[in-house]
């Protein structure tokens, strides 16, 4: 399977968001990545359902939620409501796991977790299964613009052992300091989405950008 670019909106000039959901409109980008942040589970505050509300109508990529909050269960059905084509939650955030990933899938929305640099991929044994993606973070959460931390490609080789093993259709997103000096490295390592806001909404061509991101052709390698 090709792998799927996300532009993150959080990147974009939030005086003109109509303009930087159309620009992903017409790229060749896959889906559009929302990071919604609570001030609680990360030390940023970024927008919820008023900004989705406003998007929906006008996004015709799928809208890839990252929800960074506290008590995520509490907000499943409104996000879905909102236009959540999948809906990502924090392991860190849910203290009964199982039972948010069930409540996103009975939502319809695609189901996925992430885990931050300090998380161990061990510990989503017993959820793999469940999951349509697991987002491997690769910086620390809460702000755009940092730099990728390299360890992250020893846990997408370890999540990507554990996907093939057990046979599963499970995707594996990056988000963090990505763009084109390590896309490839991340890829071969085996994500299937790249998740890059500051490298494209920041870049001298935005729509060249993602179209070299999507151009990158690599073998997965299992090191």
């Amino acid at each position: 399977m090709k792998h799927l670019v996300a532009p993150s909106l959080l990147a974009a000039d939030f005086t003109r968001l109509g303009e930087a959901v159309e620009f992903v409109n017409n790229s060749k980008a896959d889906w559009l990545h929302i990071d919604v942040m609570d001030g609680s589970f990360v030390p940023n505050i970024s927008y919820g359902f008023s900004v989705l509300d406003a998007i929906k109508p006008i996004c015709r990529k799928p809208l890839d939620v990252h929800l960074m909050i506290v008590h995520p269960e509490n907000y499943i059905e409104r996000f879905r409501e909102s236009g959540a084509f999948g809906i990502t939650v924090h392991a860190e955030a849910c203290a009964h796991l199982h039972s948010t990933i069930q409540e996103i899938r009975k939502s319809g929305a695609q189901a996925g977790v992430a885990i931050n640099p300090s998380t161990p991929v061990m510990m989503l044994e017993d959820v793999l299964e469940d999951l349509d993606l697991v987002l491997v973070m690769s910086v620390n959460p809460g702000f755009g613009g940092q730099k990728f931390i390299y360890r992250s490609l020893h846990k997408i080789r370890q999540l990507k052992e554990m996907i093939i093993k057990r046979n599963l259709q499970v995707k594996i997103e990056v988000d963090g300091g990505i763009g084109l000096q390590n896309a490839e490295a991340i890829l071969q390592a085996g994500a299937d989405v790249l998740v890059a806001g500051s490298s494209i909404f920041k870049s001298d061509n935005p729509e060249e950008y993602i179209g070299r991101l999507k151009s990158i052709g690599v073998d997965t390698i299992l090191v």
